[in-house]
C-alpha cells in the first residue's frame, strides 16, 4: 500500500478519501484553493497546500500545480475523486511520466470509454446492447437525415459531454439540424470537443447503473446496481439500491449484471467504474456509458454490498489482487441516498457561512460532508454540500427512515432542497418504484 496519497479534490469526497486513508494508516496530502483555505479537508488532512486562486482553472485544474506538490510531499499516489482530473486521460497519463499511480484506469482506458462514442462501439462489439443510433454526424444536413433514418424522437449527444451538457432532444428531423448545431458549440465550449452522436429516445426508461470493480489480475466482480432515475436537467437527485424496475423482471438483473462484468473486462479496466444502462419497461436494456471514477452515490453500493469502494480503489491502484469473486458478493438490505445542493426552492444557486448545523444519527444512517458551523460555502464549484444516506432491511422501511433523516437535518446560512427531496420521497409514483427519468419533468418543471 501506498504510504502517502494526495488527494486532488475538495469537499465531502475529499474528506471520504482521507477518512478511508486515515483508516488504512496511509498519510494524505490536501491541496486547496484561497476560498477553500478554512475548508474540512484541508483540516484532516496530514499535510495542506494551496495551489491558486478560488477558480478550478487556477487551483484544482491547475495540473502543474497539483503535479510539483504531490512530488515535493513524497506522495506515491493521486485520487483524483470525481469531477475535475478524475476522468482526464492528460493527467492521468502525467501522472504515469511523473512516476505517481493515478488512482484509476489507465489513460488508455479513460479516452476509449470517455469518447461516448468508441465506448458505443466497444459495448457493440463485446455483445452488450446499446440504444439504437448513429455514429458520429458531419453535418447539420447528414443529423436531418439520421433522425429521419432512425425515427424521433433522439437525442444528439456530445461525445465527451456530461452533467447534462452538450445533450439536445429532437421531436422532429427537421429540428435536428439547428439541435445538433448547439449541441456542437456547447459541448465544444465546456469540453474542448464539439463532436456528437445521435441516440433514439427510448422512453419511458429507467437510469440503472451497475458498480464493477476490477484489479490488474484479471478479476471483475459486480456489486449490486443503482437505480438513477429521479433527475432534474440530467443531474441525478436521489438514487437507490436495488433498483426496483428490476424486480418484476425475472433474470434481467444477472444479464445486466454480466454485460457490465464483460464490457468491463473487454477493455482492461482496473479499478472502481460504473456501466450505466437505460431499462425500459419491456425489460430490454441498453448500454449508454460508462464512469471511469468513483461516483458521487458510491455510498449506497457500500451499504447494500458491505464492501468499501474507496478502500479497494486504493488497493487495487497499488496492485493488491481482490480475495473475493462474484460468488462471494451478497447484496443485502435497501439503502437510498439524497443528493442535498446548495440551492433556493427556484433552484437558484445558493452561498455563504453556515451558521448552524444539525446532523441526523440513529442506525446506517450516513451523511457524507465537508460541512460544519462556520464553514463557507463558495459561489465556485458543485452546488454539492452533502449526501445523506440511509440503509433499512425493506425499501419501504428506507423510504421512512430517510423521510426522519431529511426532517432532522437542519442547515442554515445556505439554501437547501430538502424540502424537494421529502416531496419527492412522498410522491406516489416514487413510492410504487416504478419511476422513471421523467419523474421531475412531469410532476415538479412546473
Amino acid at each position: 500500500m501506498f504510504d502517502k496519497i494526495l488527494i486532488a479534490n475538495r469537499g465531502e469526497i475529499a474528506v471520504r478519501v482521507i477518512r478511508a486513508c486515515k483508516e488504512m494508516g496511509v498519510r494524505t496530502v490536501a491541496v486547496y484553493s484561497t476560498a477553500d483555505a478554512e475548508a474540512l479537508h484541508v483540516a484532516l488532512a496530514d499535510e495542506a497546500y494551496c495551489i491558486g486562486g478560488p477558480r478550478p482553472a487556477d487551483s484544482y485544474l491547475n495540473e502543474d500545480a497539483i503535479l510539483t506538490v504531490a512530488l515535493k510531499s513524497g506522495a506515491k499516489a493521486i485520487h483524483p475523486g470525481y469531477g475535475f482530473f478524475s476522468e482526464n486521460a492528460h493527467f492521468a497519463r502525467e501522472c504515469q511520466e511523473c512516476g505517481l499511480v493515478f488512482v484509476g484506469p489507465s489513460a488508455e482506458v479513460i479516452e476509449r470509454m470517455g469518447d461516448k462514442d468508441a465506448a458505443r462501439r466497444t459495448a457493440r462489439s463485446a455483445g452488450v446492447p446499446i440504444v439504437p443510433g448513429c455514429d458520429l454526424l458531419t453535418s447539420p444536413e447528414e443529423a436531418v437525415a439520421e433522425a429521419e433514418r432512425i425515427g424521433c424522437p433522439v437525442l444528439i449527444k456530445a461525445r465527451s459531454g456530461g452533467g447534462g451538457r452538450g445533450i439536445r432532444k429532437v421531436e422532429r428531423a427537421e429540428d435536428a439540424a439547428r439541435a445538433f448545431t448547439e449541441a456542437r458549440a456547447e459541448a465544444e465550449a465546456a469540453f474542448g470537443d464539439g463532436e456528437c452522436y445521435m441516440e433514439k429516445f427510448v422512453s419511458p426508461a429507467h437510469h440503472v447503473e451497475v458498480q464493477v470493480l476490477a484489479d490488474a489480475h484479471g478479476n471483475v466482480v459486480s456489486l449490486g446496481e443503482r437505480e438513477c432515475s429521479v433527475q432534474r436537467r440530467n443531474q441525478k437527485l436521489i438514487e437507490e439500491s436495488p433498483a426496483p424496475c428490476l424486480d418484476a423482471h425475472p433474470g434481467v438483473r444477472e444479464r445486466m449484471h454480466k454485460a457490465a462484468r464483460d464490457l468491463t473486462r473487454a477493455v482492461g479496466y482496473v479499478g472502481v467504474g460504473t456501466i450505466e444502462f437505460l431499462f425500459a419497461d419491456d425489460g430490454q436494456f441498453y448500454f449508454m456509458e460508462m464512469n471511469t471514477r468513483l461516483q458521487v452515490e458510491h455510498p449506497v453500493t457500500e451499504f447494500v454490498s458491505g464492501v468499501d469502494l474507496v478502500k479497494w480503489q486504493l488497493r487495487v491502484a497499488a496492485g493488491r489482487e481482490l480475495p473475493f469473486s462474484q460468488d462471494d458478493i451478497s447484496i443485502a438490505n435497501h439503502a437510498i441516498e439524497c443528493r442535498i445542493n446548495a440551492e433556493t426552492p427556484e433552484f437558484l444557486p445558493s452561498c455563504g457561512e453556515v451558521t448552524m448545523l444539525h446532523v441526523p444519527g440513529g442506525p446506517l444512517v450516513r451523511f457524507d460532508s465537508a460541512l460544519y458551523v462556520g464553514a463557507v460555502v463558495p459561489p465556485y464549484y458543485d452546488s454539492l454540500l452533502g449526501k445523506l444516506i440511509v440503509c433499512s432491511s425493506t425499501r419501504e422501511e428506507a423510504i421512512r427512515k430517510m423521510r426522519s433523516a431529511l426532517g432532522e437535518l437542519v442547515i442554515e446560512g445556505v439554501a437547501e432542497n430538502s424540502e424537494l427531496h421529502l416531496d419527492i420521497l412522498s410522491n406516489p409514483e416514487f413510492v410504487s418504484g416504478n419511476y422513471h427519468t421523467n419523474l421531475m419533468e412531469h410532476l415538479y418543471e412546473q
